[in-house]
């Protein structure tokens, strides 16, 4: 069976396309999610793709995916840096764990350059726009491989 990534996505990244396309650019989620599951099979991974607007549901995931999860994927967006339990549950998850943001944040307001999902995060991939998700999805294929071997 394929090894089985987690991309989790946070609040308002269901309006990716709508929401402030100068800063988040015209692709929506779907398009994301379609381009994750077709390099996903290139790589011989499985991708389990999930967005939500609430911190708690994003913790069940994070917990379902110690269960059955070989790395995570996550745009934790807001909840970037405000959240202390989004970065306790990704504690307590073994596998790799690639933190993703559209926009370069470090170009950004002041309070969005503290993450606490950095804490935790192998890799940060930012200001890549979309193009991060599957960058990051190579890097968890690549981290998984390695610790196979």
């Amino acid at each position: 069976m394929p090894t089985l990534v987690y991309i989790l996505n946070g609040p308002n990244l269901n309006l990716l396309g709508k929401r402030q396309p100068h800063i988040y650019g015209h692709e929506t989620l779907a398009d994301v999610e379609r381009d994750c599951v077709a390099l996903a099979a290139e790589l011989g991974v499985r991708t389990r793709f999930l967005q939500s607007n609430t911190e708690g549901q994003i913790i069940d995931w994070i917990h379902q995916a110690r269960e059955d999860g070989a790395g995570i994927v996550i745009n934790p967006a807001a909840f970037t840096h405000t959240s202390v339990a989004i970065l306790d549950a990704l504690n307590a998850f073994d596998g790799p764990v690639i933190e993703v943001h559209i926009s370069n944040v470090h170009k950004r307001e002041s309070f969005r350059h503290h993450s606490y999902v950095s804490l935790r995060a192998d890799g940060v991939i930012a200001g890549c726009g979309t193009e991060g998700y599957r960058l990051a999805l190579r890097r968890i294929a690549s981290l998984v491989a390695e610790a196979g071997e």
